[in-house]
């Protein structure tokens, strides 16, 4: 079998990881704060990188803590704010960890279409209308994960409306959103309602390397004080050395240099995937993103997923089933993560996926 080409990772192609910056960041690291970045520290996280974070989103030092990951910020939330029975909206699709995160904590999910422009603010208020109480609203504002589409302005404003007049919370998870390659860039929920109606989450994962494992939450700072405690309770505190070495990255600037050469990758590899689909699957409907990782692809009703799945993996292609990101239906569905594959790769990847879906389509016929 040929080597596997894999669209299933949302993370980044080592030639587009700033390894030198990394290297030299890392260093400088040990250089100039020995003593914090090799000991215990807090549960707020790394103290230099806490304020960075805060002076980039215009609030005090107190609205952030900085944790392993952004998974873990959203486990902390889920764990502070969602109770057994607790309503939860989600997009529908959403990213598959978090329908786990909310189902181990008996959330009472509710599904709400996603639509090219984002989530459907009409079925969404039809839901509350109908007597839905959520105390949460999950939303991927930026090239959302899996469908790679963003929400726009107005959805923005008329989400955050329903937010005030259904006493729910936002929970904006926005790590995509500095990887934005063409489009206007839109202002962010926390940004545009600076009150307690929205808790914003990101990473530094998409942006300087998926193994560094460092992300934030941006609350009320009676609301960081709870989770503070929580992640107190459960480490002691983050991995300060990661922590450290992202700080470095950040204030050094190098961070501008690597999103600038991670976005022109992205774009290139978006178009020639566009291409490539067009190509070899004229049946796929799909809409390229403006940012971010992934593309969202339908093929037509009664394709089976399941079936292609397999046919790809004995041509040494991968892809993640439509299914993973929905409680019901995605059966002709799959997402395609641009991010890991070279431009190179991609011609000969989606070749091989056309090949599984013309074997499941035959398959079917018999």
């Amino acid at each position: 079998m040929a080597d596997t080409i894999s669209f299933a990772r949302g993370a980044p192609s080592l030639d587009i990881v700033d390894v030198e910056g990394l290297r030299e960041c890392a260093a400088k690291a040990f250089e100039r704060d020995p003593g914090g970045t090799t000991a215990y520290g807090t549960a707020i996280g790394y103290v230099p990188l806490r304020e960075w974070i805060a002076e980039q989103h215009g609030v005090s030092a107190d609205h952030v803590i900085v944790t392993n990951g952004s998974m873990q910020a959203d486990a902390f939330l889920f764990d502070e704010l969602v109770k057994d029975g607790d309503g939860v909206i989600v997009e529908k699709p959403t990213y598959d960890r978090t329908l786990l995160g909310l189902r181990e904590r008996r959330g009472d999910i509710r599904p709400i279409a996603l639509e090219a422009d984002g989530i459907s603010t009409d079925e969404l208020e039809s839901v509350l209308r109908e007597g839905a109480r959520p105390k949460l609203a999950h939303i991927i504002p930026n090239f959302q994960n899996p469908a790679g589409y963003t929400l726009s302005r107005a959805k923005r404003e008329r989400l955050l409306h329903l937010a005030g007049d259904h006493e729910f919370t936002i929970f904006e998870d926005d790590p995509y959103v500095a990887l934005r390659f063409s489009g206007e860039t839109l202002p962010t929920m926390l940004e545009m309602a600076r009150d307690h109606r929205v808790v914003y989450a990101s990473s530094f994962s998409k942006t300087v390397c998926p193994g560094i494992r460092v992300g934030y939450l941006v609350a009320q700072p009676e609301l960081i004080a709870k989770i503070v405690k929580r992640a107190t309770n459960t480490y002691i505190s983050p991995n300060m050395v990661a922590q450290s070495i992202v700080y470095e990255f950040c204030a050094s600037g190098r961070i501008r240099t690597s999103i600038e050469t991670v976005k022109n990758a992205l774009a290139e590899r978006v178009e020639k995937l566009a291409e490539a689909l067009t190509r070899e699957i004229p049946d796929a409907t799909f809409t390229p993103p403006e940012g971010g990782y992934f593309m969202w692809v339908e093929l037509p009703e009664g394709t089976d997923v399941d079936a292609v799945f397999t046919a790809a993996k004995e041509r040494g292609v991968a892809f993640v089933k439509g299914t993973d990101f929905l409680l019901d239906g995605g059966q002709n569905a799959l997402r395609l993560a641009y991010s890991g594959v070279t431009v190179d790769q991609i011609d000969e990847g989606v070749a091989r996926l056309a090949e599984a879906y013309r074997a499941q389509q035959k398959s079917a016929a018999v």
